[in-house]
């Protein structure tokens, strides 16, 4: 009779666990929807496959098209691993305990220009109310504008582009007041038309990383920032080094990102009302 309760209970222990692992059976990798699903997959695919061998453990890349989609499978915690910007690593670490891992080296840090033959707009305030190009939000380069301006009435008007240098274009056209751009290529670009001038500069933000959500055990973690950091790891993500101009990737660290999940409190669903699952 012992013998029978001791089966039994080993029996609904076995169960029990079967039934739980699938849980945890898949890791689940993520990007932002920047490519089309041809693009991304010939991206991630590989880092996906490299990863699999890494852990031992299934890694699929799941695509979406839209950031509508994407803000919600973060929020919806359906990620286990991504690549991307320090304002969603930050949002991550703050409210389901993510980690960062590697990321690209260096920073990035923004600037709003207009022309320079513009004499009204002195500086940042003065362009609420005007057109200004941008990508479209949640881009880091633009909520990091956004940010600074306090007053929900008195916001510049975001009028969509698709690279940084179109925002050059479009601003000395006449299109748009201003402008955001990346630093490094405005100074680039500026040089050889001098046709504008910056009247904000950023601060510095830790660029672009693998973080790695609570399903990825600690030794997992170390496993794949190890093996990322590795030559291997540069040849599975050689199309993602190529993609962003990165060289090598480098350890992140945490201290670099608290903080930073401030830039996504005008953003829908992070910082603005709106139910969130719980973070237990």
């Amino acid at each position: 009779m012992n013998w029978l309760k001791i089966s039994r209970h080993a029996f609904l222990f076995l169960v029990g666990f079967l039934f739980s692992a699938p849980a945890y059976a898949v890791l689940v990798f993520g990007a932002p929807p920047r490519e089309s699903r041809a693009e991304a997959d010939a991206v991630y695919g590989p880092i996906a496959q490299f990863l699999t061998r890494v852990t031992g453990q299934q890694v699929v890349y799941r695509y979406v098209n839209n950031w509508l989609s994407y803000e919600s499978n973060i929020r919806h915690k359906v990620y286990d691993i991504e690549f991307d910007g320090p304002a969603f690593i930050a949002w991550r670490m703050a409210h389901y305990g993510w980690t960062p891992l590697v990321k690209a080296p260096g920073n990035l840090r923004f600037v709003v220009i207009v022309k320079r033959d513009n004499t009204t707009i002195k500086n940042l305030e003065d362009l609420a109310g005007y057109s200004m190009c941008a990508f479209a939000p949640p881009n880091l380069a633009t909520i990091t504008i956004q940010y600074e301006f306090t007053n929900p009435s008195r916001q510049p008007n975001i009028i969509p582009i698709r690279t940084f240098s179109q925002a050059y274009r479009e601003v000395m056209s006449g299109q748009c007041t201003a402008g955001i751009m990346q630093i490094m290529l405005y100074k680039h670009m500026n040089a050889t038309f001098h046709a504008a001038r910056i009247v904000y500069v950023s601060r510095k933000l830790p660029n672009q990383a693998f973080s790695a959500g609570p399903r990825v055990t600690p030794a997992m973690q170390a496993r794949i920032t190890s093996a990322l950091l590795s030559p291997q790891g540069h040849t599975a993500a050689a199309k993602l080094l190529a993609e962003f101009k990165i060289k090598k990737f480098v350890p992140a660290t945490v201290q670099e990102y608290t903080g930073l999940d401030h830039l996504l409190d005008n953003t829908w669903g992070f910082g603005l009302n709106l139910s969130m699952p719980s973070t237990q």
